[in-house]
């Protein structure tokens, strides 16, 4: 069977040398700005949280709105949202704004060379924009941030400086500095008579008690409904990725590439292309073949992974948080540490720098293309977005829903867990979801204390980063979301990048599947990444790139 498997690979890896990683750069076809008309309605393609009902019927959009004599139209997912965002911007179907997607440097460089994007530094002035002036004047290192090498703003500031410092911790982390963290039911292991695990091998075994016991039917689900472990597959905060730490590397999804990896030299790397990821991928095929791990991870979306967990059916998961995706069995998680792997290597890092080493803020979360008829008008509106107690709304909820009132300092307090499960019957962290709106939130550090108070679960958050991650944590180093490219260099990641990451992805996936490469296929796809997804010229610019960041730092 073994060998019949390999036959079938090595034809898998043949057909992905002659189909796999083309150099083709797709165009966005002849859209030319419009400017000077009097449109008033808009349609802006975005992103929204799993658990939002949409922006339709949001009373914090619509009153904005209703100020700036605007209409929009939003067509916003949560799944699915890179996918219709490279179809419309490769058919040259644009919206006339793109809003949270998450459009990186390189990214934002190659849309605004070829007029997909348009510049938004003329309208950024106290006439058009007061409230983001102001902020640049008082921060010019956030205009400085998001500028690109030709002296263009493609798109605005988003950034929630919100740090381990605020916790008293030495090193100002960001909260984003790790996207994910793993858990396991530990009630199931108490009745189980198991220790919470601190290796793959006592995760394993834990794993397969709580299949082989069903230990779902104790939550009133129907029999063989055990998910002994569900997660997605490379996803942002939701993904298998963490577990990976026991080779020697944990590759959290970012917007740079999907597994590269900075390290504490100086020097970056593609995990995919190493022995240790080749491990990796072998070890849990394992997993997956004894259906430890879910059937549906490769295609399943976070409100799938959500109900599932929610509903006491699965013993190990990941997510930003236990709460938010636990729902009622919140109580029965504690979180996992970092597992030791099969030859005692035990391996974890950060995915954002530090905020003191950069200003924390990215220009990709709105973007307004060259469809787009009356910019001035629409960043009227979005100026709004810049006021404190509007970007609380924005990001919380609106006022008598997340902050019920403020304190005899004049300063919002958030709704408790208690008192929102009592009002909305929702956790604290499902009402934020529910009325979070994506885009250019820019949230400074100075409104915390002054505007609002930082949310109970932010804090909490910033606890468990610095207390049960940190520890494990050799140097907080990751690649940079701020580097920027020379026009040589983006042209190299436009020709290369994509493929290389997706047949990374498409491999992987195999693997986990069908089982690990043999020498044979290692060899063929190492090859495959070399000679036709340019992974050579790919390092060299991300590795140039960094240095040269390093050393203008």
């Amino acid at each position: 069977m073994k060998r019949f498997l390999s036959v079938i690979m090595i034809c898998l890896l043949l057909v992905g040398l002659m189909a796999g990683c083309s150099s083709k750069k797709t165009t966005t076809g002849n859209n030319e700005p419009n400017y000077g008309t009097d449109q008033k309605k808009f349609t802006i393609i975005g992103a929204q949280s799993a658990l939002s009902p949409g922006y339709d019927d949001n009373e914090v959009l619509k009153s904005l709105q209703e100020k700036a004599d605007i209409e929009i139209n939003w067509n916003t997912m949560s799944d699915s949202l890179s996918e219709q965002v490279n179809i419309h911007i490769a058919g040259g179907d644009l919206p006339d704004a793109f809003q949270g997607v998450g459009f990186s440097n390189y990214e934002l460089a190659n849309y605004g060379a070829d007029s997909t994007f348009i510049d938004l530094t003329p309208y950024i002035t106290p006439e058009i924009m007061p409230n983001l002036s102001a902020i640049f004047e008082k921060h010019p290192d956030i205009k400085a941030g998001i500028t690109q090498a030709d002296g263009c703003i493609y798109g605005l500031p988003s950034g929630e400086l919100m740090g381990t410092a605020a916790i008293g911790a030495t090193d100002d982390l960001s909260i984003y500095a790790v996207p994910e963290f793993s858990m396991i039911n530990k009630t199931w292991l108490d009745e189980l008579g198991l220790a919470v695990p601190t290796n793959l091998t006592e995760l394993h075994d834990a794993l397969v008690a709580f299949r082989d016991n069903d230990m779902a039917t104790r939550n009133g689900n129907g029999a063989g409904s055990t998910i002994p472990m569900s997660t997605g597959y490379d996803q942002w905060c939701w993904g298998q990725e963490i577990f990976y730490a026991g080779f020697g590397f944990t590759n959290f999804t970012s917007d740079i590439c999907f597994d590269l990896l900075a390290k504490p030299d100086g020097t970056v790397e593609f995990v995919s292309a190493t022995d240790a990821y080749r491990d990796a991928v072998t070890y849990f095929h394992d997993w997956y073949a004894e259906g430890l791990m879910d059937l549906e991870m490769f295609s399943q979306s976070t409100s799938q992974l959500i109900a599932k967990v929610s509903q006491g059916r699965v013993g190990v998961t990941t997510w930003w948080e236990i709460k938010e995706i636990a729902g009622d069995y919140t109580d029965d998680f504690v979180f996992l540490p970092p597992m030791y792997g099969p030859a005692g290597t035990q391996y974890a890092n950060t995915r954002n720098l530090t905020i003191r080493s950069g200003p924390g803020v990215t220009s990709g979360n709105l973007n307004i293309t060259a469809a787009c008829g009356n910019p001035e008008l629409l960043l009227k509106y979005f100026d709004q977005w810049y006021d404190p107690e509007v970007v609380m709304q924005l990001q919380y909820g609106p006022i008598g829903i997340y902050y019920t009132e403020k304190d005899e300092n004049g300063v919002w307090q958030t709704i408790t867990d208690e008192a929102a499960q009592a009002q909305f019957g929702k956790s604290a962290g499902e009402l934020k979801a529910q009325y979070e709106v994506y885009g250019p939130r820019l949230i400074l550090a100075e409104y915390y204390n002054s505007v609002f108070y930082m949310e109970d679960r932010a804090t909490q958050r910033l606890h468990d980063i610095e207390e049960q991650w940190m520890p494990y944590v050799e140097a907080a180093v990751a690649y940079p979301n701020d580097v920027t490219f020379t026009e040589d260099e983006l042209e190299v990641i436009s020709r290369y990048k994509a493929d290389f990451v997706s047949q990374v992805a498409e491999y992987e996936g195999t693997w986990l599947k069908n089982g690990g490469p043999t020498d044979a296929e290692w060899e063929a796809y190492l090859k495959m990444l070399r000679d036709n997804c340019g992974m050579d010229r790919l390092l060299d610019v991300y590795q140039t790139a960094y240095t040269r960041y390093l050393e203008a730092r």
